[in-house]
């Protein structure tokens, strides 16, 4: 089947499929109530959550990074669960056919599909409309976290400490991107696993090297596990490498996910996305009660994102301080050196999990604010509010700038982001000078380097910064 789309008067052919999907042991039945919840169309419901998540994954390997125009692009797509004697199917109409193989879907969206009905089944079960976690405090955030990486089985609670996080742009350049197959390569070669946002470019190039230093040493359980969240997904479809998706509520719980499973972080060039990510690690970092525990954070690229880093340490810099610079190492090109450091910064991590009797596959002692989980909506009221000053403590002054870089990354990308600039206009950014000016400078440089939108795109901006 073929579906005709009209965009800016350019006609373009997209193929469709309809498909009836059996899990294969993930979710084999559900209750009635979970089913109807599922199908419940109406405002708060389900169903869009759970079929806007389930268009991404049937999407995968595509370049489209908008989720406002996937969700133009197949408005015809639907997904419905069906109830039987036997267990449950999943009835898909007008799904994007790549996910298709000869009629079949490839075996790994096949997973990522229930993997998706799991997480938005518990979470609105077991965490959302549950009276167990007060979600007002960061234990019961930490708790409501661990219970959902719990629930998809990522904790291997039984092998020592060896999963890296990394973090990167999705459409970063073809070098950086083999950059980053080669970091990933010399991490599997010293049996370190990857844990990414699941999506493309800088998220699959370090699985996609793993898997073949894991396979040169004769590893057959490789872990590659993708972390994702509703609003992003759309826009970084889960790539074909993850062998296990998990998909928190938001950002904030999706980001908390990353740093209590993860033992060291790489990050690879990006642009805001990386941005907030780095603010919200160091912002934790240095948070009193974290000074002495080992993290290892290393940032690293080719030769060429040698501009980009020293932007990036210059913001850091003249934002959040030296402390701040002393928490990360910049490697640049040499992917030897970046497998190296960050094994044994692990090292470090599992002497000091030991000593303090911490678990290893889920960090219970370090310290998280509630101002890096407290859900930050970002309206252009919320925007403009944001306390952008030196006033405060660095790790707090973090966790404001996180925010303005995640609200630049919903009207970037997101659905409802682009939508809300769209009806309202730009976002303002407002601050003091000694804080916006060099984020207008960084943001800046994101522009000239084209890292905010896929090559060939012109990008518009959604922000404007007030000084």
């Amino acid at each position: 089947m073929n579906m005709v789309l009209m965009i800016n008067g350019d006609v373009t052919m997209y193929e469709l499929a309809n498909a009836r999907i059996t899990p294969n042991g993930h979710l084999d039945i559900l209750a009635e109530v979970e089913v109807s919840k599922l199908l419940d169309t109406s405002q708060g419901g389900m169903y869009e959550v759970f079929r806007n998540c389930s268009l991404a994954v049937l999407n995968c390997g595509s370049c489209l990074d908008d989720g406002k125009e996937l969700l133009e692009r197949y408005k015809t797509f639907d997904i419905r669960v069906i109830q039987q004697a036997r267990g449950v199917k999943l009835e898909i109409l007008n799904a994007p056919a790549s996910a298709f193989v000869d009629g079949k879907i490839i075996r790994g969206i096949s997973d990522h599909l229930f993997a998706v009905l799991r997480d938005i089944i518990y979470a609105s079960d077991e965490i959302i409309d549950s009276s167990n976690f007060d979600m007002n405090t960061p234990d019961g955030v930490t708790n409501a976290v661990f219970h959902i990486l719990r629930n998809a089985n990522i904790f291997q609670p039984r092998i020592k400490p060896n999963l890296v996080i990394c973090w990167g742009g999705h459409s970063i350049s073809r070098k950086e991107y083999e950059y980053s197959k080669e970091v990933g390569h010399e991490m599997g070669l010293r049996g370190l696993d990857v844990c990414t946002g699941c999506g493309p470019g800088a998220m699959k190039g370090p699985m996609k090297g793993a898997t073949i230093g894991h396979a040169k040493q004769r590893i057959n359980d490789g872990h590659y596990i993708g972390i994702t969240e509703p609003g992003i997904i759309a826009a970084e479809s889960p790539n074909p490498i993850v062998n296990d998706l998990v998909i928190l509520p938001d950002i904030e719980k999706r980001l908390e996910a990353f740093v209590r499973t993860g033992h060291g972080i790489i990050v690879f060039p990006g642009g805001a996305g990386t941005a907030e990510e780095i603010l919200y690690i160091l912002g934790i970092l240095l948070h009193p009660d974290n000074k002495n525990m080992p993290f290892p954070l290393i940032f690293t690229g080719p030769e060429g994102a040698k501009e980009y880093f020293e932007v990036i340490d210059q913001f850091i810099l003249n934002t959040l301080g030296e402390e701040a610079c002393k928490r990360y190492k910049i490697i640049i090109n040499d992917p030897a050196a970046a497998a190296r450091e960050v094994l044994s910064g692990i090292k470090k991590v599992r002497r000091f999990r030991r000593e303090t009797s911490d678990a290893y596959y889920f960090n219970w002692l370090l310290k998280i604010e509630q101002e890096f989980q407290m859900t930050f909506a970002p309206t252009h009221e919320n925007m403009l509010g944001l306390e952008l000053h030196k006033n405060q403590e660095s790790h707090l002054l973090a966790a404001n700038l996180r925010r303005a870089f995640s609200g630049i990354v919903a009207g970037n990308v997101k659905d409802d982001g682009i939508r809300a600039i769209e009806q309202h206009g730009h976002f303002e950014i407002r601050g003091d000078k000694e804080i916006i000016g060099p984020m207008d400078n960084l943001l800046a440089s994101f522009v000239s380097q084209h890292r905010m939108k896929l090559p060939g795109k012109a990008y518009k901006p959604c922000y404007r910064i007030i000084k």
